[in-house]
């Protein structure tokens, strides 16, 4: 899989536009981004469903606090209808700064997912779930035939990576260095030794945000939003491993939290962007993307893509044209 992420920060048809770029581009998967603050992203995925013919489309990642679990399940079969089977269902603990906002920071966790990721199987299934756990489900059901799209979980800690490779179809890593891919590929053989014989093959694919320009400064301002989130959250041991200061980390989340979004953005230093995302010029996009992809199964392009996004699908797609599904 070489997918590619949207962000519901523009109009709905300037990113269906975008996605329908992508797919003539060769990407064989969209994921949308879902923040309660940004557009609905399911209307998206609704809109690439219709206009798009063989890329796969799904959220990436939405976490199951903000919508009960099976109201999510019904959500993506409905999708995966909509498509003709292209549904991919990305499926994370969520975003702690956002998240915050609506009082659910401290309800992340493990459990969530994986008893979302087992109670949508079991509805797709056509079962009736009774569920009194992080959620309360009782004698829930999908009043129509469901079809089962395969489920990647999105995390960064390693009993999430080690869940994902044991129950999932997939990870999505949400990593842009080399050491971090490594440390999450061991934490992946480790769930992969309890994974039941019977599942399909496990896709380990890093999720990694890209801004690609001519202009290598251009690139690095354009990644600054990202970078900033994924710092709020990373763990200390994460900002340890790149000798990344704790209270620099902490002060930024702290700014997303209130919404002051440029002054968090202005504390994002080069030493984050070089440990969490990859920016620079074509050329060097392609070379560290192919380090990645060395390491990995799959890999997503994650937003912001570029100061210029949809320039920056046409630069991906130079970049990466022999490793794009034409």
């Amino acid at each position: 899989m070489i997918g590619i992420e949207l962000t519901p920060e523009e109009p709905v048809a300037t990113l269906r536009d975008r996605g329908v770029a992508a797919e003539r581009a060769g990407f064989d998967t969209v994921f949308t981004s879902c923040h309660y603050n940004n557009r609905d992203p399911f209307v998206l995925l609704g809109q690439l469903a219709e206009s798009t013919e063989t890329i796969r489309l799904g959220p990436g990642v939405i976490n199951p606090l903000e919508i009960h679990p099976v109201r999510l399940a019904s959500s993506m079969a409905t999708l995966s209808e909509a498509s003709d089977g292209r549904a991919v269902f990305g499926i994370g603990p969520g975003d702690r700064s956002t998240l915050a906002n609506l009082g659910l920071a401290d309800e992340r966790g493990l459990r969530p997912v994986l008893e979302t990721l087992t109670t949508a199987r079991k509805l797709w299934n056509g079962e009736r779930v009774n569920h009194n756990g992080s959620f309360t489900a009782d004698n829930a059901g999908l009043n129509y035939e469901a079809s089962s799209p395969p489920v990647y979980v999105g995390g960064e800690g390693p009993h999430m990576c080690r869940m994902a490779a044991k129950h999932a179809d997939g990870l999505l890593f949400n990593g842009a260095h080399p050491d971090d891919l490594r440390w999450a590929q061991k934490q992946v053989e480790i769930g992969r030794k309890e994974r039941p014989a019977t599942h399909s093959p496990f896709d380990f694919a890093a999720y990694v945000p890209v801004s690609i320009a001519r202009d290598a400064e251009r690139a690095a301002t354009a990644v600054r939003p990202p970078v900033a989130f994924i710092t709020a959250g990373a763990p200390a041991p994460v900002l340890e491993r790149h000798d990344l200061n704790q209270s620099t980390a902490e002060a930024i989340g702290t700014a997303i939290e209130r919404g002051a979004f440029s002054e968090a953005f202005e504390l994002v230093t080069p030493a984050m962007i070089e440990a969490f995302a990859v920016a620079g010029t074509p050329p060097v996009v392609r070379e560290q993307l192919d380090t990645l992809t060395d390491i990995t199964d799959s890999i997503v392009i994650a937003a912001p893509l570029g100061p210029d996004p949809d320039e920056a699908v046409e630069l991906l797609a130079g970049a990466l044209g022999d490793r794009l599904d034409h």
